[in-house]
């Protein structure tokens, strides 16, 4: 009970350094495309600058501060009229120049903040900062297999060497940084999943894109008793705890892993009498831990200076011109107004922006209820099972709103055209006409549904007699019967509505 009450009386203080990749045609500081694929070659998308070589000059691409300014309004930050670049300098196998450009005191937006979902409460994170830089370039850690075996990648700790491409170097970056608001890995989760969104529904992200969205947790233990009523933790107590910096993590899932073995490891430490390492980590996607990689550097050791090769950035004449589209919550309010959609199907329907454009497509030709049924339940359960996402099908749009159409005009019941048509459609790449036809799926005649119910009443006398008994299972028997007569092209509502008829 003791150790039971030392675990509760500590809590985990996390903040996070978000890096997302901006979708720009070329890089940040030179002309050299972004589009690269899996199999290219490494190390042939660079260049004199992005390789850091003598006398090459950075060039600031405008799209990528176009993109910065967007992500600052998406996050209701404030954005100075001038912002300026430099050096933050630290040696590493991934930085071709020894140095990085980023932005230290003079960031491109300040004072944000993001609010999402958890546990069904609202919550709101406050945004520190948010500023450009460059993308360094990518690791590859190698281990040497058996001699009949190919040397294959692996994690950093268990590396027998480690390649370096840079083709990812100067890829334009936003660096996302929090304040300490986050008292539970899930809720880290929660939050980057509605930052991805906002970000797709931008337009200035790839979320499919290889590394394209980063996190670097910072994880400190402090007492309950410091965690003041408003959730905040004042900031002598936090000066005061070590705190670990888990680096790279990949993916929602891996953030909220990684952080939850992070918050045992450290209680487990303190617990124990022993001091937590003030360190930086590595998560091992792998095993779901985090392993030392080295001690946590200070600001001070990056020597921070300004970036000579670069003037001011001066946005005051065109930041107010940029504009950005409508973002995730006011669309799924809009939604809910426009179309009268309940909270759960506006929800789905606007978790991904291409979600929300097919879906309003279809809407404007029927509908918006029966669209919203067929879209967010059926075709998005369907695709979600399969492990495929909305992009799959947006290139058939006008099959999928032929299918709406068959249901909408009743030639086809919504069970076939679920349960039958559409999944026919994902598996077999088939238009709905051709499968309604090959499967005999048209609706059923009304004097045929009626022939069906009599018949099935006349035949099966023990059901009828259970039906006026009471019990509840006497009508569904009777409606399989006649949906197996009709082949099951006969409307349910109808069948039931015509059954109650006749044992009435």
């Amino acid at each position: 009970m003791a150790r039971a009450a030392e675990r509760a009386a500590l809590q985990p203080v996390i903040g996070l350094e978000v890096h997302v990749q901006l979708d720009t045609e070329t890089k940040v500081f030179c002309g050299c495309s972004t589009d690269g694929d899996a199999d290219e070659e490494p190390n042939t998308r660079v260049c004199p600058v992005c390789l850091g070589l003598p006398g090459a000059l950075p060039v600031v691409n405008e799209a990528a501060v176009a993109a910065a300014v967007k992500v600052g309004k998406a996050l209701d930050a404030e954005i100075p009229a001038e912002t300026q670049f430099h050096r933050k300098n630290y040696y590493y196998p991934d930085l071709p120049k020894n140095f990085q450009i980023t932005q230290y005191d003079a960031p491109l937006c300040a004072d944000g903040e993001l609010e999402f979902s958890h546990e069904g409460d609202r919550r709101s994170v406050r945004i520190r900062r948010a500023h450009l830089e460059e993308d360094p370039g990518s690791l590859q850690h190698v281990r040497e297999g058996p001699a009949d075996l190919d040397a294959r990648t692996t994690s950093v700790d268990r590396a027998d060497y480690t390649l370096v491409d840079y083709n990812r170097a100067g890829t334009p970056l936003m660096e996302i940084v929090t304040e300490p608001d986050f008292r539970e890995p899930a809720a880290v989760r929660g939050f980057l999943e509605k930052l991805e969104e906002v970000l797709a529904y931008l337009g200035i992200f790839d979320p499919e894109g290889d590394g394209s969205l980063r996190v670097d947790a910072n994880l400190s233990m402090v007492s309950a008793d410091d965690v003041r009523a408003d959730g905040t933790v004042p900031e002598d107590v936090l000066k005061d705890a070590n705190r670990t910096e888990v680096k790279n993590i990949s993916s929602h899932r891996g953030a909220e892993t990684a952080l939850s073995y992070e918050a045992s490891r450290q209680r487990d430490q303190i617990e124990v009498g022993r001091e937590v390492a003030q360190e930086t980590r590595h998560y091992n996607e792998t095993h779901g831990n985090t392993v030392s990689m080295r001690a946590k550097e200070e600001e001070k050791d990056y020597r921070y200076f300004p970036e000579s090769d670069l003037p001011s950035l001066q946005v005051a004449d065109w930041r107010e011109e940029i504009e950005i589209p409508e973002l995730p919550d006011a669309r799924r309010e809009r939604f809910r107004e426009e179309y009268g959609l309940g909270e759960e199907a506006a929800a789905k329907l606007t978790s991904r922006k291409t979600v929300a454009d097919f879906y309003e497509a279809v809407a404007a030709e029927f509908d918006p209820e029966l669209a919203a049924t067929l879209v967010a339940d059926s075709l998005l359960g369907e695709l979600n099972y399969r492990d495929r996402g909305i992009d799959a099908v947006t290139d058939r749009l006008d099959e999928f709103e032929r299918l709406i159409e068959l249901v909408a005009t009743d030639q086809v019941t919504t069970k076939n055209a679920e349960e039958t048509v559409l999944r026919a459609m994902l598996d077999e790449g088939e238009d709905p006409d051709t499968v309604v036809d090959r499967e005999g799926l048209g609706k059923a005649a009304d004097d045929e549904v009626a022939t069906a119910v009599t018949t099935a009443v006349a035949e099966n006398p023990d059901a009828v007699d259970d039906y006026h008994a009471g019990e509840d299972g006497a009508l569904n028997f009777l409606v399989g019967q006649v949906m197996a007569a009709t082949g099951g092209s006969a409307d349910p509502g109808t069948v039931n509505e015509l059954l109650h008829e006749e044992l009435g």
